[in-house]
C-alpha cells in the first residue's frame, strides 16, 4: 500500500472475518481509539499514549468483520481544516500533492482516494469529514446527531462533534452507517429526489468553476428546485466557532498553561481563541444554535433535502502561511449543518474545470433521514461516473 500522501500513522494488524464488512480495509483516524498501540491525535502531547480498550466504533467495525489496517493523519487533535499542523507532517490531497486533503479528517479523504483503504472513519465537527471527502473525490457522512457512539473518541466540542465513514461509494458508506449504528434495517433502494432546496443566502461567494460543477450535478438530480432562505444561517460559523473554541480551551486547559510550545503553532492559535470567550458568550451560542436548528427543520419540510457545494473554493494550495484566513472561508457552508440535528452526505460530483481538482456537494436531510440521503447518492452515482475516477500515482511526498 502505497503512502505518497502521508495519510498513515501507523500500520495496524487486525484480520476481518465475516459479517456484513468482510473483505473490507478499513482505516480510523487517530484521534479514534485503538488498543496496543498509539492513538496519538496527530499531536506531540500523545506520541505515546496507549489505549486499554478500542472505541466502540472500532469494536462494531471489526465485529462487522472488517479489516482495520492503520491509523490515518489528522489535524492536530482536530482543529483546522488543511491538516497541515500535525505532528505526523503535513497530509497531501492524492489529486495533487501541493495541495490540501482538507481536514480536520485529512488522511481518512486522501487513504480513501489513494486506495489504501476501502473505508475510513473521520470526525465531523465544523466539517472535518464532509470537506476531505469533497476536497479528495470521495463521499463522506456526518450523521444525526448522536446516532453513533463517541466512546474512545477524543472530543473537540461535544455539542457537535460526530464520527462517521468515508469511502468511494454511496453504497459501502450506507453499509457501514448501519453497522456504526448498530440498525439491521435495510438499504434504500436508489432514487432520484423530487424537490431539492437550495440555500441562495450561502451562494453569494462561490468559486465560478464549483458553481458550473455543482450546477451540472443538479441538472442530474432532475429535481424541482426551490431556492430557501433560513434566517440566520450566515451566523453558524460565528455560533459553532463560540462553542468551539469554548469546549477547546477547556479540554486543552492544563496543556495551554503547562506546554504550550507543545502544540503546532496552528493548533495553539485556534485553542487559545476560547480562553477569552465567558460563560455568557457560550449560552448566547446555545440559544441561537436552538433556534437555527428549529428554523432549519422547518425549512426542510417542504424539500426532501438540501443541496449546497461543499467548499466554496477550488482545493486550495498548501500554504502554511494563509492556514486561518482559508480555514475561515474553507468551512463556510460546511458550519450551518454541524448546527443540525440532521445528516449531511458529501458526494463527489466533477471536478474543477481549471484545476481538475474534485468537486462534492452537500446533501443534508431531516434527523434520522440518512436514508433519504443514501437513496438520493446512489440514484446520483448509478447514473455518472465521477466516483470512479482514481487520482494519478504520485511520487513520495516531497519534504515541506
Amino acid at each position: 500500500m502505497d503512502d505518497h500522501v502521508n495519510a498513515v500513522i501507523r500500520w495496524v494488524d487486525r484480520p476481518g472475518g465475516p459479517g456484513p464488512l468482510a473483505g473490507v480495509r478499513v482505516g480510523v483516524k487517530d484521534n479514534v481509539d485503538i488498543a496496543g498501540g498509539p492513538t496519538t491525535c496527530a499531536s506531540a502531547f500523545f506520541a505515546d499514549r496507549v489505549p486499554s480498550h478500542d472505541a466502540e466504533v472500532v469494536r462494531r467495525l471489526s465485529d462487522a468483520g472488517a479489516s482495520v489496517v492503520a491509523t490515518l493523519n489528522l489535524s492536530e487533535f482536530a482543529v483546522g481544516v488543511t491538516n497541515q499542523n500535525s505532528a505526523a507532517g503535513p497530509c497531501r490531497n492524492p489529486w495533487d500533492l501541493a495541495r490540501i486533503p482538507g481536514g480536520s479528517s485529512g488522511g481518512s479523504g486522501a487513504a480513501v482516494a489513494a486506495g489504501i483503504v476501502d473505508l475510513a472513519l473521520g470526525t465531523d465537527t465544523g466539517g472535518s469529514i464532509r470537506l476531505p471527502a469533497s476536497a479528495c473525490g470521495v463521499v463522506g457522512l456526518r450523521p444525526t446527531h448522536g446516532s453513533i457512539p463517541m466512546d474512545g473518541v477524543f472530543p473537540v466540542c461535544d455539542d457537535v462533534d460526530t464520527v462517521g465513514p468515508l469511502a468511494r461509494t454511496v453504497d459501502l458508506v450506507a453499509r457501514a452507517q448501519r453497522v456504526l449504528t448498530g440498525s439491521s434495517a435495510p438499504l434504500p433502494a436508489a432514487a432520484a429526489p423530487r424537490r431539492i432546496g437550495i440555500p441562495v443566502q450561502l451562494l453569494t461567494d462561490v468559486d465560478p468553476g464549483v458553481q458550473q460543477v455543482v450546477d451540472a450535478a443538479v441538472a442530474v438530480l432532475g429535481a424541482e428546485v426551490v431556492p430557501v432562505e433560513v434566517e440566520g444561517l450566515l451566523d453558524a460559523q460565528d455560533i459553532v466557532y463560540t462553542l468551539v473554541y469554548a469546549d477547546l480551551a477547556r479540554i486543552h486547559a492544563g496543556r495551554l498553561a503547562s506546554e504550550p510550545q507543545r502544540f503546532h503553532p496552528d493548533s495553539l492559535v485556534r485553542i487559545g481563541l476560547g480562553r477569552d470567550l465567558t460563560s455568557l458568550d457560550h449560552a448566547a451560542a446555545v440559544e441561537a444554535r436552538r433556534g437555527l436548528q428549529s428554523r432549519i427543520s422547518a425549512a426542510l419540510d417542504g424539500v426532501d433535502l438540501f443541496l449546497t457545494p461543499t467548499l466554496p473554493v477550488d482545493v486550495p494550495r498548501a500554504d502554511p502561511d494563509d492556514v486561518l484566513r482559508v480555514s475561515r472561508r474553507l468551512g463556510s457552508l460546511t458550519y450551518p449543518w454541524s448546527l443540525h440535528a440532521g445528516p449531511t452526505l458529501a458526494l463527489p460530483v466533477g471536478f474543477h474545470p481549471v484545476s481538475g481538482m474534485p468537486v462534492g456537494v452537500q446533501l443534508t436531510a431531516p434527523e434520522d433521514a440518512e436514508d433519504v440521503l443514501f437513496a438520493a447518492g446512489e440514484w446520483y452515482q448509478q447514473q455518472t461516473a465521477w466516483h470512479t475516477r482514481r487520482p494519478p500515482a504520485g511520487p513520495a511526498l516531497p519534504p515541506s
